[in-house]
C-alpha cells in the first residue's frame, strides 16, 4: 500500500509505563497480547522509519491530576478500572511515554487526552488539518478501546485510516482479535507493521 509522507501522520495511542512496563498498574494485564504480537519493537521500528520518511510522528498519552477531578466522580467501566488503579498520574512515571518510544525532535506530543477518543477531548482534528494530513496511522492500546474509538472517529472524519494490527494490545486475546476480526475493517484498513513498512517511499 503506497504512502503518501506529506499528508500522514501515525498516532501512538497511550505508548506509557502504565501498560508498556513492568511495575506498570495495568502492564500484567496487556503483557500476553503485546508479547503475542511483539507490539512494542514493531512500533519503535515503525516510528523510526516513518521519521525518516518525513511522516508526521504523534504521541497521544493519557493522563490525570491527582484525584482525577477532570473525569465523572463515578467513574464506570474502563476509567473505573484507572482511577482504582490510580494508573496515569500525570507527572508520573507510569504516565510517562516508555523509553523506547520517547518523543524525539519534530514529533509532537498530543496534550489533553482524558477519555478514549483521541480526537473526542484534544485538538488532534485541528493540527491533522492545518497539516494537510489525509491519512492517519493508529496503533497503542487498548486495540478494543481506545484505539478502535480513535480509529472510529477518524474515519467518521473523512481520514484514511490504517490500523496497525501487530503495534496494538488489548487485555486478552480475545479482545484484540475479536477487535481486529469484525470492528476494525469497517473503519479502517487493518495492515501489519512489516506490510506498513514496505509501502514506505
Amino acid at each position: 500500500m503506497p504512502i503518501d509522507p506529506s499528508s500522514t501522520a501515525l498516532v501512538l495511542i497511550e505508548y506509557q509505563n502504565d501498560f508498556t512496563s513492568q511495575g506498570g498498574v495495568l502492564h500484567e494485564a496487556v503483557a500476553p497480547v503485546m508479547a503475542d504480537t511483539g507490539m512494542l519493537q514493531k512500533t519503535k521500528a515503525v516510528a523510526q522509519a516513518a521519521r525518516a520518511a518525513g511522516i508526521t510522528v504523534m504521541h497521544a498519552p493519557i493522563s490525570f491530576a491527582e484525584g482525577y477531578n477532570e473525569i465523572s466522580s463515578h467513574p464506570y467501566g474502563i476509567l473505573k478500572g484507572v482511577v482504582d488503579g490510580k494508573a496515569f498520574i500525570k507527572g508520573s512515571w507510569g504516565a510517562a511515554i516508555v523509553d523506547d518510544l520517547t518523543p524525539q525532535a519534530g514529533d509532537i506530543v498530543v496534550e489533553g487526552k482524558r477519555g478514549l477518543d483521541t480526537f473526542a477531548s484534544t485538538n488532534l482534528d485541528f493540527m491533522l488539518r492545518s497539516k494537510g494530513i489525509r491519512t492517519v496511522v493508529l496503533g497503542g492500546f487498548l486495540t478494543n478501546c481506545c484505539v478502535e474509538s480513535t480509529m472510529r472517529s477518524g474515519y467518521e472524519n473523512g481520514y484514511r485510516v490504517i490500523t496497525l494490527s501487530d503495534c496494538m494490545a488489548a487485555t486478552s486475546a480475545e479482545e484484540h482479535e475479536n477487535a481486529l476480526r469484525f470492528d476494525f475493517p469497517m473503519f479502517s484498513v487493518p495492515t501489519t507493521a512489516e506490510e506498513f513498512l514496505a509501502g514506505l517511499p
